[in-house]
């Protein structure tokens, strides 16, 4: 809090340059339009801080309200974490892709599926065909996951990424490769896209209507505290930012079904603080540095807050808002795109600035392809040379204290917060979704941001401004057309040379369970190691919970 005598002595200075420099300089070149999401004052000053508590507003890192990081040393102790997302082809070219990145840096695996992997199909699925190992790897079986970790020991190797809906078959599959791998569950360690809200919203990867996507978390998540203690849960924003939402959408999802999974716990006996220290979140970071790094440093400040008083957390550990965000994809142009290796840079300067976990920073050529090896290095050393030879982490929370970032903060604040009562008012997240309004606002902001930016008032360089008219230099990755056939091959020959009988009678038990309320994960342990394929426990799956259909709004 500043002292009345100073604030009154800064306010009759500004108001000086105001009627002096200002205003000459306006009316010599006046000022361009700006557009950005959240508007700003021309200047930030101490007068926009004049009631500034500063212990109850920001305090030290490591302490309630946790505003300038979860804690006390930050990258001064630790560096965030690396793991660039990976996958593509049959599980061999993934093996040997997340192999050259361990080789590189990175402190982990991120596994990117195919589309017919996300979606609970089999290579031979009458759908799969033209997806097949073309936006992440194959992976149907057990076989896959026995390949694509081969030589990776998983009690030294986090796992990061995966699918939403399916992802209780899928950990069960990491599971059961390293009980082969001689490893206990409670030594593997990383992170599960467990957030099956967000694919209605974003991406479009369902399965299954609400209800039994939930309960299929839940079982998940019950297991998972018991038995791999330390794998974190995430909830996923990204997609809400990426499908066309703005900041303040994507923050308040992320409150909102971040509040939605503690509550349902809650509901299973789950207490608070056995969960919310393993819930993370994922976030989109795009191109205006200083929105990106207030909006996390806002959304630790809110998250704190709302475990503290709402939830009723007794540990400190439960009130930390863990991010690890992803640069944004949709902000990568496929016109001149070297260009992407400075958004990907100041991307994750802002992740980084704004505090940070994990990181993923997206490859230049992601608008036209998988990354390239060459691409995907490229983009795993920007980190390093942040990390490394920016001075960036040395110093906690350096933007904190301006003027401009606290002001900053505190309006996204208050702007989420706002946009989280009006989901609650609604209903919750969940009701939002199924009565269709939450995309319908996600569909407005995208059409709002795709006008600005085709009537040339938001700048895109080599897009809608100081375009040139070049063809990509570089070699783009194309998927191989002998991928689809091989993988149809593949399914097939195990099929035939599993023992069926094992098979039927592990599929006939999961259907029993999962009408029924048992948790699911031991029936579908005992699938996959039978090796029944991700298609086939996904239709038990549907026989049971149905398929959702989308709304229209």
């Amino acid at each position: 809090m500043i002292d009345r005598q100073r604030l009154a002595e800064i306010r009759a200075a500004r108001k000086k340059w105001e009627s002096g420099p200002l205003k000459a300089a306006l009316e010599a070149t006046g000022e361009r339009e700006m557009f950005s999401e959240i508007p700003k004052k021309r200047l930030y000053t101490p007068e926009d801080l004049a009631d500034y508590d500063y212990l109850s507003k920001s305090g030290f890192p490591g302490e309630y309200p946790y505003t300038r990081g979860i804690h006390p040393t930050m990258y001064r102790s630790r560096l965030w974490g690396m793991a660039e997302y990976a996958g593509f082809g049959m599980p061999e070219d993934t093996n040997r892709r997340w192999k050259f990145l361990l080789a590189q840096g990175q402190t982990g695996v991120s596994l990117a599926t195919d589309l017919p992997t996300q979606l609970g199909y089999d290579p031979d699925h009458p759908l799969a065909e033209p997806e097949i190992g073309v936006v992440g790897v194959s992976c149907p079986s057990l076989r896959e996951v026995e390949i694509l970790f081969q030589d990776i020991p998983l009690d030294r190797t986090t796992i990061r990424g995966s699918i939403n809906h399916p992802h209780i078959v899928l950990w069960s599959m990491y599971m059961a490769v390293a009980e082969k791998q001689g490893v206990p569950t409670h030594q593997m360690g990383g992170n599960v896209h467990w957030d099956c809200l967000n694919e209605y919203v974003g991406r479009g990867a369902y399965i299954f209507p609400p209800e039994g996507a939930m309960r299929l978390a839940l079982d998940f998540l019950e297991f998972g505290l018991k038995n791999i203690p330390k794998l974190s849960y995430q909830v996923n924003a990204y997609t809400i930012r990426e499908s066309g939402g703005s900041l303040v959408h994507e923050g308040a999802y992320a409150m909102a079904a971040g509040i939605t999974f503690l509550e349902e716990a809650q509901k299973r006996g789950i207490s608070v603080d056995d969960f919310a220290p393993r819930l993370s979140f994922n976030h989109a970071i795009h191109m205006n540095l200083f929105e990106e790094v207030a909006k996390f440093r806002a959304l630790r400040r809110l998250w704190a807050r709302i475990v503290n008083d709402r939830l009723k957390a007794k540990k400190p550990a439960s009130l930390r808002y863990r991010f690890g965000p992803g640069t944004g994809g949709s902000t990568f142009t496929a016109q001149e795109p070297e260009n992407n290796i400075a958004r990907a840079t100041l991307e994750s300067l802002a992740a980084i600035l704004g505090g940070a976990t994990y990181l993923h920073t997206a490859s230049y050529d992601e608008a036209h392809a998988i990354p390239s090896e060459q691409s995907v290095r490229i983009a795993l050393k920007t980190q390093l040379i942040l990390g490394y030879e920016s001075g960036v982490g040395e110093v906690v929370d350096p933007l904190g204290g301006s003027y401009y970032v606290e002001s900053l903060t505190d309006d996204i604040e208050k702007r989420v917060e706002d946009y989280l009562e009006e989901i609650e008012k609604r209903g919750g997240i969940i009701k939002a979704i199924k009565s269709g309004w939450f995309q319908g606002e996600i569909a407005l902001a995208a059409h709002r941001k795709q006008r600005e930016i085709e009537e040339g008032k938001r700048a895109i360089i080599g897009v809608n401004r100081f375009a040139a008219d070049e063809k990509p230099a570089f070699k783009i990755h194309r998927p191989e057309p002998e991928v689809a056939r091989e993988m149809v091959a593949r399914v097939k020959e195990l099929r035939r040379s599993r023992d069926q009988g094992e098979v039927k009678e592990a599929l006939s038990r999961l259907k029993s369970a999962a009408k029924g309320s048992e948790n699911l994960v031991p029936f579908v342990m005992d699938a996959v190691k039978a090796y029944a394929t991700i298609g086939e426990i996904c239709d038990i799956f549907r026989g049971v919970f149905g398929e959702y259909k989308g709304v229209n709004f």
